[in-house]
């Protein structure tokens, strides 16, 4: 007679499901999961946002529970921390991954009271400032971090042995090369063998997206026609600087500030050259999707020289650029457009479904869990 295997029950926790970044992250790992091993469950602050509807279709079990608070005033803060502790016992879970990537400790210290393993992944290079002790707080509870970049695993590493890198991944049975989407060459007038360039990017000072309006700028000149894509969430300070700057005078440059779309895949299908001009300051990159999505999609791909890039593209130095240069990303830009490469195309492709498909992100996650399991 078989023995049965006790599957290992996952609580997701993230706040909300506002935007599809993060929450795309944790679904593709949840779905992703051994079922056979594997139980996931989601909980979030909320049911709304636009991305909610794509978490319930999923079929995976949501519970809407707030599980973070504020621990100041400290009775108070006990007291809520307590009651989620118990949440979480009546829920019967066996690990809690979060994917809150704030500071807050509350969660953790919740877990730590129910005797329930807390992991959390994170996200960026933000740490310092008057959050840092807060961090310290959350890692110190964690049973386990899951980091996206070389750089945050030394700056884990050297403290802690609870640290795993685990890039992100993408599906690359949803992002792949396909056919130019006709609807798109013609609402923008591109034609068959036009230059198209496209950054996708989550629009902040960061993303150094002005870096890449200049050098944009100075290309026109040169090739004509050509066309820039621009594609995030514009309605915040840094989205409307840059539409001012697009505005200003450039509007027959053929840049499309397009901000949030729904589909991305289009955009890219009718791209030829994707770009992330991250600039070397503050928080930088975790790992980036927008570019492996690029990659999977089958486009050449320049990126600045920082983490969570240059290891995607360790491999590929050439595609690399000193950020913030205009200079050097204006000659690169040529470069690529110069080359008819289905060579290098193809061998970022082939890279990108070896290191970074969706499956080999789960699989590690999966890796992780099981050692979780086995030493409580």
């Amino acid at each position: 007679m078989e023995t049965q295997l006790i599957k290992i029950k996952i609580l997701f926790t993230i706040p909300n499901f506002d935007t599809a970044g993060s929450g795309n992250a944790l679904l593709n790992v949840a779905k992703n999961l051994d079922k056979s091993r594997f139980e996931p469950h989601i909980c979030c602050f909320h049911t709304r946002g636009k991305f909610f509807k794509v978490i319930e279709d999923s079929g995976i079990p949501i519970h809407i529970k707030k599980t973070t608070h504020q621990m100041i005033p400290r009775l108070s803060g006990l007291k809520k921390t307590f009651y989620l502790a118990s949440y979480f016992k009546c829920l019967g879970i066996d690990i809690i991954h979060s994917f809150h990537y704030g500071d807050d400790y509350s969660e953790a210290l919740a877990a730590r009271l129910a005797g329930i393993p807390w992991v959390y992944t994170k996200k960026n290079m933000n740490w310092g400032g008057k959050s840092k002790r807060s961090w310290l707080l959350r890692t110190f509870l964690s049973k386990h971090i899951l980091v996206q970049n070389t750089e945050m695993f030394k700056f884990f590493a050297k403290n802690s042995d609870k640290v795993t890198l685990v890039p992100r991944g993408v599906d690359t049975k949803e992002f792949y090369p396909r056919k130019p989407n006709s609807k798109i060459l013609n609402q923008f007038k591109i034609n068959k063998n036009d230059n198209v360039l496209i950054c996708v990017a989550n629009l902040h000072p960061v993303k150094g997206v002005e870096i890449l309006i200049d050098a944009f700028l100075k290309l026109s000149k040169k090739y004509n026609p050509i066309h820039l894509f621009i594609v995030g969430f514009k309605s915040n300070k840094y989205g409307k600087s840059l539409e001012k700057k697009i505005e200003k005078g450039h509007k027959k440059n053929n840049i499309y500030f397009l901000g949030k779309v729904d589909n991305v895949k289009d955009f890219l299908s009718v791209s030829n050259l994707f770009i992330l001009p991250t600039l070397n300051i503050k928080r930088k990159e975790g790992c980036p999707v927008a570019i492996l999505e690029a990659l999977a999609s089958g486009l050449k791909v320049l990126g600045s020289d920082v983490c969570g890039i240059n290891n995607i593209l360790s491999d590929f130095p050439e595609n690399l650029f000193e950020p913030g240069n205009i200079d050097e990303l204006k000659r690169k830009i040529e470069i690529q457009l110069s080359q008819e490469d289905k060579h290098l195309s193809k061998r970022l492709l082939n890279h990108t479904i070896k290191n970074y498909d969706i499956t080999v992100e789960s699989k590690r996650h999966e890796e992780i869990y099981l050692k979780i399991s086995n030493e409580e």
